[in-house]
C-alpha cells in the first residue's frame, strides 16, 4: 500500500511538471535557411520579420548561388550572384548579411520556406504601421535604425543624431552598404538598401529601398540596376 502511494505521488509529480513546463515554455522565435544560419524573428503589428538580413549562400531547394567576388564579372552578370562586402566574410557576415543582386531575388526562391523577400506592400505595411506609434519614435527611420554602426549625424531626428533613440520598433536595420554595378563598394556604415521581392522598372531596372545616416523621415524609394547587390530582409507568409 505504502508503494503504491509512493508510485501516485511520483506520477501526479511528473504530470505537474510536463503540465508547467508546457504550459510555461516560450514559441521558437527564430528561423534557419538552408545553410543552417538562426535568424531571430519578431511580430510588428500583423507580419513577422527576421531580425537580420539575409545571409544564405543556398536557395531553399538546397541548390548554391553563385559567389562572385571578381569587379568585371559582377558587373556583367544578368543572372543571379551574392557577395560579402568588401569580400570579406569574417568582417560582414553576422551583422550585415550578404549582398544579392536582383536576379538572385527573383528567383522566388531565396528566402526559407514558409518565408518571402519583403514586398514593397510589406514594407509599406511596416512605415504605416510605425506611423500608427508615433509616441514610439522620432521618425519611421529612427524606429527601423540599430542602435549601433551608424555614423553619427548632426540633423536633429535624423538616424546618426542620437543613435540611443533609435530601433522602437525592434527591426534593428544595421548599414550594411551596397556593391553597385560596377562591382565597386560602397557606404558601409552609412547606408542600407533593400531589394523588395518583385519590382522591376524597365528592361534593365529594378526599384529598391534605401535609409541613410542623415534620414530624419521614411525609407526612400530609387531605382538602379538589377546587377547592384542589396541586403534583403524577409517576412514570414501569411497562415
Amino acid at each position: 500500500m505504502k508503494k503504491n502511494s509512493i508510485l501516485l505521488l511520483l506520477l501526479l509529480f511528473s504530470f505537474i511538471v510536463t503540465l508547467t513546463t508546457s504550459c510555461s515554455s516560450k514559441p521558437d522565435n527564430t528561423v534557419r535557411d538552408e545553410d543552417g544560419n538562426v535568424y531571430h524573428t519578431i511580430k510588428i503589428g500583423n507580419q513577422i520579420w527576421m531580425v537580420e538580413n539575409l545571409k544564405t549562400t543556398k536557395y531553399n531547394d538546397g541548390t548554391t548561388i553563385p559567389f562572385v567576388t571578381d569587379n568585371i564579372a559582377w558587373s556583367h552578370l544578368s543572372t543571379p550572384g551574392y557577395c560579402w562586402y568588401n569580400n570579406n566574410k569574417i568582417a560582414y557576415e553576422n551583422s550585415y548579411g550578404a549582398l544579392y543582386n536582383w536576379y538572385t531575388v527573383n528567383t522566388g526562391r531565396l528566402a526559407p520556406i514558409g518565408w518571402h523577400v519583403a514586398t514593397l506592400t510589406d514594407w509599406e505595411n511596416l512605415e504605416k504601421y510605425i506611423k500608427s506609434k508615433p509616441a514610439k519614435s522620432e521618425s519611421i527611420a529612427k524606429s527601423l535604425a540599430a542602435v549601433t554602426n551608424w555614423t553619427n549625424d548632426t540633423i536633429p531626428g535624423s538616424i546618426g543624431s542620437d543613435l540611443s533613440k533609435n530601433n522602437s520598433s525592434g527591426f534593428t536595420a544595421f548599414p550594411g552598404g551596397y556593391r553597385g554595378n560596377y562591382g565597386g563598394f560602397h557606404d558601409i556604415g552609412s547606408t542600407a538598401c533593400w531589394w523588395p521581392a518583385n519590382m522591376e522598372n524597365g528592361m534593365a531596372g529594378a526599384w529598391y529601398l534605401s535609409l541613410y545616416s542623415q534620414s530624419s523621415g521614411r525609407l526612400c524609394k530609387y531605382c538602379t540596376y538589377r546587377r547592384s547587390g542589396f541586403s534583403v530582409r524577409c517576412v514570414k507568409n501569411s497562415e
